[in-house]
């Protein structure tokens, strides 16, 4: 009987050699982090730095995956505070304001170099300079937002009271009211109402808000805890984003054409007018030091703000932004 087992156990140590080897299992790539990002806006071709950078691959190599969030009612600053979301697009303003309500938001990408808000008038009213809009009726969408806020920096920076103007909330039809001659001017984006006007015709003056002072605008922003714990992916996506700004600045036909995917009807649309849409934006994007935030024009902004009453007590501005993760010279 022994004799029988220990010839059955030297088969099957036999047949236990022969059979094949089950294969190792190989290291898969690293699954890409998801980013639903809030864009603030609809799909336009303002945006395209971060379409080039996704189709160009900037993003995937950084290990990110980003999901586009246009749903205008998102409020991207108190999704990010809330620790909600990673990142989110948003205006300088936004970072202050979020930050006095106590939301540890940071802003880690200065996007726009320059404040993006222009005053237009037709050019028979003959407004040249902030000192003529005194006793002017002014449209604007409201008494929100980057509209208002950039008015009344070029105000307070030229000595100019609200008083000393009369403010017309009309909603977003800036371009219809002008023309109509309901108002005398109108407060809108140096990207979009100037060059609609001029795409139909319109002789029109613009003042630009960057022209007379410097304020914190459009850029990234992310919150405390996601710098804390995960500095690396903050660093990630302000890097690939960065490589498809500068493609955009170098290339912008390329940029408009890789456009075409994300922006609905923009194959449809007057390329003339879009890609004016896209040059005045990269005038406002472009610098030497891509990113970087300058803390005079969060001083700037703070000035106005407390001018404003929109809070009362001064915020600690080296919480408010940061130029640590950006690429290093």
């Amino acid at each position: 009987m022994f004799r029988k087992i220990a010839f059955i156990i030297l088969i099957l140590s036999l047949l236990a050699g022969c059979a094949t080897p089950t294969p190792i299992a190989q290291p898969t790539a690293a699954a890409l982090v998801h980013i639903k990002l809030p864009m603030g806006y609809i799909p336009n071709i303002q945006y395209a730095p971060f379409y080039t950078a996704v189709e160009k691959g900037y993003f995937k190599d950084a290990g990110i995956e980003i999901e586009f969030d246009y749903s205008y009612e998102t409020d991207g600053a108190a999704l990010v505070g809330a620790d909600k979301l990673q990142f989110s697009l948003v205006s300088g303003e936004q970072v202050l304001l979020a930050r006095a309500q106590g939301l540890p938001i940071v802003y880690v990408l200065a996007w726009y170099q320059q404040y993006p808000v222009s005053i237009v008038s037709m050019a028979d009213k003959n407004i040249k300079s902030p000192q003529d809009l005194r006793g002017m009726k002014i449209g604007l969408p409201g008494l929100f937002g980057a509209n208002y806020v950039g008015l009344r920096a070029l105000l307070y920076a030229s000595g100019i009271k609200e008083s000393d103007v009369t403010l017309d909330s009309i909603g977003f039809t800036q371009v219809e009211a002008l023309a109509a001659g309901r108002e005398q001017a109108i407060v809108g984006y140096a990207a979009n109402e100037p060059v609609i006007l001029h795409s139909k015709g319109y002789a029109i003056n613009e003042i630009r808000v960057a022209d007379f002072v410097q304020l914190a605008s459009n850029g990234i922003i992310t919150n405390e805890t996601t710098i804390a714990k995960n500095p690396e992916l903050v660093r990630a996506f302000v890097g690939a984003f960065l490589h498809g700004l500068q493609d955009t600045i170098t290339d912008p036909d390329a940029a408009y054409e890789i456009s075409k995917k994300y922006v609905e009807n923009l194959s449809q649309a007057d390329p003339l007018v879009q890609k004016q849409v896209l040059g005045t934006s990269i005038e406002q994007w472009r610098t030497t030091t891509p990113g970087k935030s300058d803390p005079a024009a969060w001083e700037n902004m703070q000035k106005v703000l407390l001018d404003m009453k929109l809070y009362s007590d001064p915020l600690d501005l080296k919480k408010a932004f940061t130029n640590d993760f950006l690429p290093q010279p």
